[in-house]
């Protein structure tokens, strides 16, 4: 049998590998140790390998916490709209919302239901327990963030703050806890205290109980862990984060990053976590410039940012002696992702364009059929289609035809498929056995291979590659369906090519 790093040292080569790879089971601490023993830039490779379809999720996003204690409810709302205007989801620090709804006399869910309202890009909650949203005194809620601004090593609070919680307040909104989880696309949970940060977040039975709450509504699960120290820390948290079924893994640095070359663990703890999730999403939380900029280099998908005041706010893109509550982060963040990334297909980061085709293509494939379902050993799409597909924006989006759709407009015994991305996938296991011969197109032609082969492993109908050749595929078939979900392309494509279905 091939070793675990034998695979993972052919995988930074060989897409192919990488494929088989991301397969296969994989165990956490053959993972973290074969992954520990490459070079830096070797495990550089092997992420950004694992976030090119279809291993994981190629792209590149901001999520942004758009309040805090001491904003204004206008302000608030204000800030939530902006963010939906550029297709950024939100990220509701559920103490901050239950904070200025007490300022103004309210319920904390009253806010929630109001940023609801006014956006329908996905909402992840954080900080809430066993009662709903936790509440915390003072000298937590207008925390200065000392231990960003002073930098690593992490040895509990430079101010000797403890978890402390308000749980009388906590208990008299206990009645409202269902619905904030129903009201959000996903949910997130700290699990540091297992990795040591005993004062920094809840104890593990908060978090699994509200890891199995998620569950229980259907919602996306992030998991957040430490960097710590580069090794048994990150075993602990992936462990952790396995065991309560996360879907996204949040990796969070800055001064929780205590290894002896920070840079190089981040960018190795990054092409771990691209691995190792199951939702193929990778995330920070916090993390100085230079981690931000070399985990952007190993494949993180998402840097979680903030408004002024917020909190993510100064813990991503900033550095030691500049990381000030009142950093405005998700200019900085943004300009840092434009840097690092260059791609050909979404802008960097994804805006609204990319997160309604994204809910197109979730609409056409129906979320009962896509991640975590899989077709043979992968997959359909990943946490982000299932983030999505509980978002307002997947209420609203409308489609011309869905899979469901497919077998009512087909005439004859061949179809080409142009485009061979997931939405490829669904519509071929629609029609799998109802036409002799299903030819498949990309542009990619190493995604247009892959899909090939792993449809082939799991069908009855004949499937083949065309070359990455829209036309010879469509003079071929006696039916052509366009599988993209960007309204230019499938324009591009129908002004070349006749008699192609639309499923936009």
């Amino acid at each position: 049998m091939i070793q675990m790093q034998d695979l993972i040292n052919e995988a930074v080569n060989d897409m192919d590998i990488a494929l088989e790879l991301s397969k296969s089971p994989k165990n956490v601490v053959e993972t973290v140790d074969s992954i520990s023993q490459l070079s830096t830039e070797e495990a550089i490779k092997l992420g950004m390998n694992f976030k090119r379809f279809p291993l994981g999720c190629d792209l590149t996003e901001v999520v942004v916490g758009t309040c805090a204690s001491d904003l204004e409810k206008q302000d608030l709302l204000g800030n939530c709209i902006l963010a939906n205007m550029i297709g950024a989801s939100i990220h509701i620090c559920s103490y901050a919302f239950a904070d200025i709804a007490e300022t103004h006399g309210m319920r904390g869910i009253d806010i929630m239901r109001e940023v609801s309202a006014v956006t329908d890009v996905p909402l992840d909650l954080d900080h809430f327990g066993h009662y709903g949203p936790m509440r915390f005194p003072k000298e937590i809620i207008s925390c200065s963030g000392q231990c960003y601004f002073t930098g690593p090593p992490f040895e509990e609070c430079p101010r000797e703050r403890i978890h402390s919680r308000l749980i009388d307040k906590e208990k008299a909104g206990e009645i409202d806890r269902d619905e904030w989880v129903k009201l959000s696309s996903s949910v997130a949970v700290n699990l540091t205290s297992e990795q040591g940060g005993e004062g920094h977040a809840a104890p593990l039975r908060e978090a699994e109980e509200i890891a199995t709450l998620a569950k229980k509504h259907g919602k996306g699960l992030e998991a957040i862990m430490f960097i710590g120290d580069g090794y048994d820390d990150l075993i602990t948290g992936f462990e952790k984060a396995l065991d309560i079924s996360a879907d996204v893994f949040v990796l969070e640095g800055g001064p929780f990053n205590i290894s002896k070359n920070r840079l190089d663990s981040f960018a190795k703890a990054v092409a771990m976590a691209r691995i190792l999730a199951p939702g193929k999403v990778v995330a920070t939380n916090g993390a100085y410039e230079d981690e931000c900029r070399i985990g952007l280099r190993a494949g993180l998908n998402a840097i979680i940012t903030g408004f002024p005041k917020n909190h993510h706010g100064y813990m991503c893109g900033y550095s030691p002696g500049t990381a000030r509550r009142g950093n405005f982060g998700l200019p900085r963040v943004i300009e840092i992702m434009r840097e690092e990334i260059k791609c050909q297909t979404t802008n960097v980061p994804i805006q609204r364009g990319e997160l309604e085709a994204l809910a197109r293509a979730v609409k056409i494939v129906g979320s009962e059929n896509i991640y975590p379902k899989k077709i043979g050993s992968l997959p359909v799409g990943d946490a982000h289609w299932a983030v999505l597909a509980n978002s307002n924006l997947y209420n609203k989006i409308t489609i011309g035809k869905s899979v469901k759709d497919i077998p009512d407009v087909i005439n004859g015994d061949s179809v080409a498929l142009l485009g061979g991305r997931f939405v490829s996938w669904a519509v071929t296991e629609e029609i799998d056995g109802l036409v002799d011969e299903i030819i498949i197109s990309d542009t990619d032609p190493w995604v247009e291979k892959a899909t090939v082969n792993i449809l082939r492993d799991e069908m009855n109908s004949n499937i083949i590659a065309a070359g990455s050749d829209d036309k010879t595929a469509s003079s071929n078939c006696e039916n052509s369906i366009i599988t993209s979900t960007v309204p230019y392309v499938v324009n591009k494509i129908v002004k070349r090519i006749n008699g192609v279905v639309t499923l936009i």
